[in-house]
């Protein structure tokens, strides 16, 4: 038995030992490979250890188990999310753009090429409820950072506002998640996004802009 599984000490990479936080980071890319491909309740650790090229122990001494992993993978994309609808929210004061960039931002979260999105929206551990508190942590962030637009805007109360806001918010996810999965190849991402932004702000547009 090698050193490593006997003490849990990290293998030497070349040039030395990678960081705490480089290891870290090549854990849960490994780990997203795994889960996205097989799904949180099929994936293996062993199967992350060996995607990461370390052993068992390394990935432990890092993760004390799947779940924190998964987690952790949660945390990360669902703030990048997060991130992605407010800095389109604050990218232009012209609604109609805000719109537009909000709808394209949740587009271009699920055309990402490492396939987060299927953690945070089509996650097999809904019923676990740490997991169903991410989720819905991360779009009640979206749905928020809309709505304050909304409310400021459109002179409407939070709560009417924060609907709205909820409706833009699923359309453009769950439009993103079929276009991606059975139109992609017929309609280019910037004309999909354009399609649902045209939709969203017809209704929107509705409630006329109430301060200059």
């Amino acid at each position: 038995m090698t050193e490593t599984a006997q003490h849990g000490t990290e293998q030497p990479t070349r040039g030395g030992r990678l960081p705490r936080d480089a290891r870290r980071a090549q854990l849960l890319v490994a780990a997203q490979h795994v889960f996205v491909t097989n799904g949180y309740h099929a994936a293996a650790m062993d199967d992350i250890a060996e995607r990461a090229g370390v052993s068992k122990p390394v990935l432990y001494q890092h993760f004390p188990g799947k779940l924190e992993l998964y987690l952790a993978l949660l945390e990360k994309h669902g703030a990048e999310l997060v991130h992605r609808v407010r800095h389109a929210i604050e990218s232009t004061p012209d609604n109609k753009q805000r719109v537009r960039a909000a709808v394209g931002a949740l587009y271009e979260f699920v055309d990402g090429e490492d396939q987060a999105f299927r953690l945070v929206f089509e996650s097999d551990l809904r019923g676990e409820p740490a997991v169903e508190q991410a989720v819905e942590g991360a779009l009640s962030a979206c749905v928020d950072a809309v709505a304050e637009a909304v409310t400021a805007d459109a002179g409407l109360d939070h709560d009417r506002a924060r609907l709205l806001a909820v409706g833009l918010v699923g359309l453009s996810q769950v439009t993103a998640r079929d276009w991606l999965d059975n139109s992609q190849h017929s309609i280019p991402r910037e004309e999909a996004v354009n399609l649902m932004s045209t939709l969203a702000w017809k209704g929107l547009a509705g409630f006329p802009l109430q301060h200059g």
